[in-house]
């Protein structure tokens, strides 16, 4: 079975960042054409906490999340990068800290001139912490959340095949 970890770094819990993130984990689910586990973090439910480094929920979140398969990390556009709160509970990695974890980028943002912060900042972070990043993440408009299955499914038609290889290495 595949463990598919969606954290998502919003202040507002159940975002629309949120549901772009369950919709790739659903996508990847569905190519890996196995029955996959998910553990989904709304880091929102958790804000009082991400300072606390003894905090045993979120210790125990960390672990769950650097021994998935599949690590979905979410975060609207904030000031051209991701969040502080998305930045908190990744600080919580130590080197290599992801390391055998297929990690996913994925942002939302109001228009496409941000589109390249998935790529600039939110994947070095990942690639820092060891995780494996085979494919580019996805980037969503505000335009794009109204046909949100349609603009997971392009995105997917090439990124599931090369998350897919990525598992079987």
């Amino acid at each position: 079975m595949t463990t598919i970890a969606v954290v998502t770094g919003n202040p507002k819990p159940q975002s629309r960042t949120h549901s772009v993130a369950l919709a790739v984990a659903g996508a990847i689910a569905a190519a890996l054409g196995t029955k996959a586990d998910r553990l989904e973090i709304d880091l929102a439910e958790h804000a009082a906490a991400l300072f606390d480094w003894s905090d045993p929920a979120l210790t125990k979140l960390t672990a769950e999340v650097a021994a998935a398969d599949v690590a979905i990390f979410a975060s609207p556009t904030y000031k051209a990068s991701y969040t502080g709160m998305l930045k908190a509970f990744l600080d919580r990695y130590g080197s290599n800290g992801l390391a055998g974890v297929t990690a996913v980028p994925v942002m939302t943002g109001g228009w496409p001139g941000h589109l390249l912060a998935v790529e600039v900042h939110l994947r070095p972070v990942l690639v820092e912490l060891g995780a494996t990043v085979p494919a580019r993440g996805l980037y969503v408009t505000e335009p794009e959340l109204a046909e949100l299955d349609a603009a997971v499914a392009r995105w997917s038609a090439t990124a599931t095949p090369l998350i897919s290889r990525s598992l079987k290495d």
